[in-house]
Formats: C-alpha cells, sequence, structure tokens
C-alpha cells in the first residue's frame, strides 16, 4: 500500500512530473547532440562520400532524440492538440522513425555477412525499404482510421501493430547480429581487429535485440491494461523507465560503442556499402 501510495503521489504531483519529464528531455538533448557531433566529424573525415549508412544512422540518431526532447519540454501543449490523433502521431511517429534508425543496422550487417559469403545483396535494400513502406503506410491507414472513427479497439490495433514491428526488429537483430557474430567467430584468432569486431556486433546485437523485445512486452501491455499505459502527462514514472530502458540506453550505448570514424583519407580507402 505505502509503495502504491508513493507511485500515486509522485504521478500526481504537477512538481515531480515537470522534474521527470525535464530529466527526460534533458537525457535525449544530450544524445541527439552526441549523434550530430559525431555525423559532423564523420562528414569532415570523409566529406567525398554522400548519405553513407554510418552518416544516415546518425543523422536518424539525431531526428528521434531531438523530437522525443521536444515533445517532452512541451508536453503539456501537446497534451492539449485536437483532435487526439495528432497527440498519437507526435508520440509514435519517433518510435517508428527510431525502428528505421536501428533497422539501418540489421541491413548493414547483413551486407557484410552475404558479402563474406559471396552472396548476391542485390535484394537487400529493395527489402528494406520495402518493409519500412509497409510499416509506415500501414501506421499511417491506423492514425487516419482513428481520425475518422476514434475508437478504443482501434488504439488496441495501432499498439499491437507497433508490438508487432518491435518484435519483428527483434529477431532481425537476433538472426542476422548472430550469424555475423557466428562468422567472425569462426575467422583466425590473429585476424586483424577480429576480437574487437567480435565484441561491437556482439554487444550491440545483444542491447538491440533486448530494447526491441521490451518494447514489444511494454506495448502488449500498455495495450491491455490501463494502469500500463503511456500518457505522456500521468505516468511519469513509467513513461521515465520505459522510455529510458528502450530508447536512451541503448541510442546512448550503441552510439558509444560505434563510435570509430572512418579511416583518414590517404591512409585506408574508405568504401561505402551499396
Amino acid at each position: 500500500m505505502e509503495f502504491s501510495n508513493w507511485w500515486h503521489d509522485i504521478n500526481d504531483s504537477p512538481f515531480c512530473q515537470d522534474l521527470i519529464f525535464h530529466l527526460l528531455a534533458a537525457l535525449y538533448a544530450v544524445v541527439a547532440v552526441i549523434a550530430l557531433v559525431q555525423l559532423f566529424r564523420i562528414q569532415l573525415r570523409v566529406p567525398e562520400y554522400g548519405w553513407t549508412t554510418q552518416k544516415l544512422f546518425h543523422f536518424l540518431n539525431f531526428f528521434v532524440n531531438a523530437v522525443r526532447c521536444s515533445v517532452f519540454i512541451f508536453r503539456r501543449h501537446v497534451h492539449k492538440l485536437q483532435p487526439d490523433i495528432v497527440q498519437h502521431i507526435l508520440l509514435d511517429m519517433p518510435s517508428l522513425a527510431f525502428f528505421t534508425t536501428y533497422t539501418l543496422l540489421v541491413l548493414f550487417w547483413a551486407e557484410i555477412y552475404y558479402q563474406a559469403r559471396a552472396v548476391s545483396t542485390d535484394g537487400l535494400r529493395p527489402s528494406f525499404y520495402m518493409i519500412n513502406a509497409v510499416v509506415y503506410i500501414v501506421q499511417i491507414a491506423l492514425w487516419l482510421i482513428l481520425w475518422w472513427k476514434p475508437v478504443s479497439v482501434l488504439v488496441i490495433v495501432s499498439k499491437m501493430f507497433f508490438a508487432g514491428v518491435s518484435l519483428f526488429a527483434a529477431l532481425g537483430f537476433l538472426l542476422y547480429g548472430g550469424r555475423l557474430f557466428l562468422m567472425l567467430q569462426r575467422f583466425p584468432v590473429e585476424s586483424k581487429g577480429r576480437r574487437k569486431k567480435l565484441q561491437e556486433v556482439g554487444y550491440v546485437t545483444t542491447i538491440c535485440f533486448s530494447c526491441f523485445f521490451v518494447r514489444c512486452v511494454m506495448m502488449c501491455f500498455n495495450a491491455f491494461d490501463k494502469a500500463a499505459d503511456l500518457d505522456v502527462l500521468n505516468h511519469s514514472i513509467l513513461n521515465f523507465i520505459y522510455y529510458l530502458l528502450v530508447e536512451i540506453l541503448p541510442s546512448s550505448l550503441v552510439l558509444f560503442i560505434l563510435r570509430k570514424l572512418p579511416p583518414k583519407r590517404g591512409i585506408t580507402q574508405y568504401h561505402q556499402i551499396h
């Protein structure tokens, strides 16, 4: 009972709400700045290349975290927006962009894996674009239907759809991260950079699989349990735990692990994966 009272007291306190959401906004701002700085560093290192996978990954990380930061700063204004579908879009669009950002890593690893096995990778990028297009089209269709007829069943369907998308991303990391990890394990011990690349793939696979799987489980609870509703205004503690576990920590850790810049020109030729 004491724990329940403590939980509700914090959730119902405007001061605690402001403190928690401002902390979330500050954490997102830090991650956004780190991603942007890294993007500029990569651009300065290899300016002759266009939007490589690495540059796009850091830009999308900046976009997701900057939008999240803005939503939490102006959360009370967001909560008053009408129609209600606008609130859903502002909360769900960064989640979709987060999905695209990290499935880029799955694509990158799949390309490396198949290239190493001398298998054609021509179909990978079209498949990546098609999967993302289907996800966005279905989600936009659900938003339009909710705008036309905002019924609770459609809200549940929308949340369960995103839970399924998150599970799909988690399995993608498990499949291609696991395959790449096992392939690297078979390389000779003296291979240059083998141990570091092995650790990188292992850590990122574990982090990304965990964050998408946790998101899937939480979205399932969110869909059917009102107490687990990730309402931006009234469930401050739950929001803090959720976004810390599924976006802030994973993004921070992955950006740290993948912090290595492309080699300088004139030392080693930098190749863009097409």
